[in-house]
């Protein structure tokens, strides 16, 4: 690629996180969604119309081998992500991969080695890791304005009730894939210190799924990181930075619009916002056309190593809950 050319994306799925991103792709001057890809025709038309797509297409591996795909976004539940993945990766094509990245981490190692041995760009779709507020807030701490960070909290919660992507583990049910992989990349985005212990507790679903949990992480420079997701409650969603002389206040992990500093005794000092956005999506397809123009193999914003760094926390978690997905079985 080079500076000049839109990225055409295939976007793999019909749902509800592929309209996001369809929605995204058509707001974007540098990007467009070329082409949709379903296990069905008719969804796949369906879907063409109504967002104004090109090419549709009633299997992914048709898809897959447009030659004028330039990246294939996978959007289906993080349970189908690896065979599709690698068949994408297999054919030669960049691909941008929902989060959660893959269902455990022998998967996501297994492709990240895949995308390495072929040379073919590969990244994550955790779209928070993207977005402008990430340099924002290490900005702020940067400029000593909260003194030195001590102590994190996040929350995440929804209340899905009993959706099969939450409850069947087939599907990778449960919270943490879904929601408190946010948690985790919050942590991770702003200090990537080694975690030294981490202690956690989970209620479980008739299902055996994770519905809510809390972990408490301690990392090597100090940091605690108290951090909690579910899919059975409403969250409050925010995340707090608290240091030696003020705090931050996020005012949603998941996508955040606005930073409160605070100072010494809680004392108001500034909201600063975000800057307008189309979905939040759209800095994820935009690091990707700018790696693919620079030739990397991976985005700047999540390398490959962190990836797999937060997909074997969440590996570790699960074995401690005895929360089983039927592929965490070789």
């Amino acid at each position: 690629m080079t500076e000049k050319d839109k990225l055409r994306v295939g976007i793999i799925g019909t749902g509800w996180i592929a309209e996001k991103a369809a929605i995204t792709l058509n707001g974007i001057e540098d990007c467009e969604a070329l082409a949709v890809g379903s296990r069905s025709q008719e969804k796949a038309d369906d879907f063409a119309s109504k967002w104004g797509i090109p090419k549709a297409y009633g299997s992914y591996t048709e898809l897959i081998a447009d030659p004028d795909v330039d990246l294939v976004y996978v959007g289906t539940p993080h349970s189908h992500h690896f065979d599709v993945t690698k068949e994408a990766l297999l054919a030669g094509k960049p691909s941008l991969v929902e989060k959660a990245f893959m269902a455990n981490c022998r998967q996501a190692k297994e492709i990240v080695d895949l995308a390495h041995e072929r040379k073919v760009f590969l990244a994550e779709a955790i779209w928070t890791r993207y977005q402008p507020v990430v340099n924002m807030v290490r900005h702020i701490m940067t400029e000593g304005r909260i003194g030195m960070p001590r102590l994190l909290t996040a929350t995440l919660g929804y209340s899905m009730g009993e959706k099969p992507r939450i409850m069947q583990p087939d599907l990778c049910g449960g919270a943490l894939l879904d929601l408190g992989v946010y948690a985790l990349n919050f942590v991770r985005m702003f200090f990537p210190a080694d975690i030294v212990s981490m202690e956690s507790q989970c209620v479980k679903s008739k299902t055996g799924m994770d519905l809510t949990n809390a972990i408490s992480l301690v990392l090597s420079d100090g940091m605690l990181c108290n951090l909690q997701s579910s899919a059975a409650c409403v969250g409050d969603n925010i995340g707090v930075i608290a240091g030696t002389e003020g705090n931050l206040i996020i005012d949603n992990i998941n996508n955040p619009q606005q930073i409160t500093v605070n100072g010494p005794d809680r004392t108001y000092i500034e909201t600063i916002h975000v800057p307008k956005q189309i979905t939040g999506y759209e800095y994820q397809f935009m690091a990707c056309r700018q790696a693919l123009i620079d030739g990397l193999l991976e985005p700047r914003e999540i390398p490959h190593a962190e990836t797999l760094y937060i997909m074997e926390l969440m590996d570790d978690l699960r074995r401690k809950w005895n929360v089983r997905y039927p592929m965490d079985e070789v």
